[in-house]
């Protein structure tokens, strides 16, 4: 206070102005802002998945587009009532129900009852998301947990209606199978090519299997409109479908390297999971390292499941498994702040033990350091 008047004394007589204080407002934190919303992020999603779902509509009818929209309906109305009894913030707005939706309907078959879609929603939306804090706060992917849970509990997740049959009804409830079909994983398992289908027929998906697994070339042109747009990278993707690649070239079960390593990436929900289930921001690391080791862990996990397990798909156990090992892997990832040091361990002190000699020399530097106090 001294310091203050002495110094507006000085500036009075020296006819100098009084510097004034001023106080500058801060805004709370984050000081720099993004433009990009949740729902900006899942509008993309949407669009990347839309092509999909039209080429599902157009393979099995409009069997399909009720599905989806049931899923979807079930979604945003669990997780509306969620937020609601649990006294949250009401966050459908932010499209991220409705893209768990469509992917719920995906991971179905056609042939699915009606009410599969509601059931699959509820464990997604109310277990495996809001119990655990909602988005951004779940362990595990809701879609993946979702299908798990559908395929381990009804049979009629591994039939599949014949695409070359009669489409089936759009609104009946529990449809009857006009005929059943293998899909392509099932000959693969057996280590033989599938019959009638040749590579275009894979790409173009001209066969059998959930409604979002049979158009790998929508799907792949949806996942690089992703990366594209800066939504996901290219780690987890990549280094996914590249493993699966690389073993199925190295170790094939048929006499065709190339074939079998195709078919290995077209069939079943590679692709799918690849771009869309397995880049998920909360269930997935965070690092460009940590992304590239869950991809391959993934990728390993998927090709044994095909490989040696009875379970005809992998990716979708293979997508759970890691998720329970991402803190592990972001902490093995983690990167050392800029001019961090880490820290290293003093050594131990020894205790000396005190001699006639050492003690007389304290005792003189005692009396010396009394007399120099004096």
């Amino acid at each position: 206070m001294n310091d203050n008047n002495d110094n507006e004394n000085i500036n009075s007589s020296m006819n100098l102005p009084t510097p004034s204080l001023q106080l500058t407002q801060t805004s709370m934190s984050p000081h720099v802002r993004y433009s990009e919303t949740t729902a900006t992020i899942m509008s993309r999603v949407l669009i990347a998945l839309l092509p999909s779902l039209v080429w599902a509509v157009v393979i099995f009818g409009y069997r399909a587009l009720t599905l989806t929209l049931i899923s979807v309906t079930s979604c945003v109305l669990f997780e509306f009532l969620c937020q609601k009894i649990m006294r949250r913030t009401v966050r459908v707005g932010d499209l991220s129900a409705v893209v768990s939706g469509m992917l719920i309907a995906f991971v179905l078959p056609v042939n699915a009852p009606l009410w599969t879609p509601v059931i699959g929603a509820a464990f997604a939306i109310i277990i495996v998301k809001q119990l655990f804090g909602g988005i951004g706060k779940n362990i595990f992917n809701p879609t993946v947990a979702a299908w798990v849970f559908l395929y381990l509990c009804f049979d009629f997740m591994r039939v599949f209606q014949d695409i070359n049959e009669p489409l089936l009804p759009a609104f009946e409830i529990s449809p009857e199978i006009i005929a059943e079909t293998a899909v392509p994983l099932v000959f693969l398992k057996d280590g033989v090519p599938p019959p009638s289908l040749n590579m275009l027929d894979m790409i173009l998906g001209q066969h059998s299997g959930y409604l979002g697994e049979i158009s790998s070339l929508l799907l792949l042109a949806g996942g690089i409109y992703l990366i594209v747009r800066k939504v996901i990278t290219w780690h987890i993707p990549i280094s996914f479908i590249g493993t699966v690649a690389l073993i199925a070239f190295l170790f094939p079960q048929t006499a065709n390297h190339v074939e079998f390593t195709a078919h290995q990436i077209l069939s079943g929900g590679l692709i799918l999971t690849a771009f869309f289930m397995a880049t998920d921001y909360s269930t997935s690391p965070i690092s460009k390292s940590g992304k590239l080791i869950f991809g391959v862990g993934c990728g390993l996990i998927t090709i044994s499941i095909r490989y040696f397990a009875s379970s005809l798909e992998g990716v979708f156990f293979a997508i759970m498994i890691m998720n329970t090992l991402v803190w592990y892997i972001d902490r093995l990832t983690k990167p050392i702040k800029f001019g961090g040091v880490k820290a290293k361990s003093k050594p131990p002190t020894e205790k000396l033990t005190e001699t006639p000699e050492m003690s007389e020399a304290s005792e003189a530097s005692a009396v010396n350091e009394s007399e120099g106090e004096e």
